[in-house]
């Protein structure tokens, strides 16, 4: 396991948590806050909810940041059923699905079922999104879009 991933062990449900790869979309905390609570340390604890609670949460975590291995009779993570790359306006690109991420030399960068990815181009973990486009104002609406995205005003 990386150093910048954290194993948070339930009774039912163990969480793991890749500092690097979290953009604070805070799917988590919003979904879970009893499980999920920024204000305290440990900040994750799992025996606060369901495994079954836990494991819908973490499935909405865009970045793959978090993840779980259950210790009862409870699904596995599994990718989703159909692959996905979603273009979020003036932010990073959700890939979901059985993803393999590979270096210009073919080699294996990760394999995950949900990343986000940069597009701004200014991220310190490239190619993860880092939140960067926040500080850039990184505005591609018109690309993302289409055409002229500026309101229109009917006139006389």
């Amino acid at each position: 396991m990386s150093d910048a991933v954290r194993l948070y062990v339930g009774q039912n449900i163990d969480v793991t948590y890749d500092t690097e790869r979290c953009i604070h979309a805070a799917e988590c905390t919003r979904g879970l806050p009893a499980v999920f609570d920024n204000s305290r340390r440990p900040w994750i604890d799992p025996n606060e909810a369901s495994a079954d609670a836990i494991a819908a949460v973490i499935s909405k975590c865009p970045s793959g940041a978090l993840h779980f291995i259950r210790h009862d009779a409870g699904d596995p993570e599994t990718p989703p059923e159909h692959d996905s790359a979603t273009v979020i306006p003036g932010g990073p690109i959700y890939m979901r699905g059985l993803v393999q991420l590979r270096a210009a030399d073919g080699s294996v960068i990760v394999k995950d079922t949900r990343l986000a990815l940069c597009r701004c181009g200014q991220s310190r973990n490239k190619p993860f999104s880092d939140n960067s486009h926040l500080n850039v104002a990184f505005d591609d609406l018109e690309a993302v879009l289409g055409g002229d995205v500026r309101p229109h005003v009917s006139g006389k």
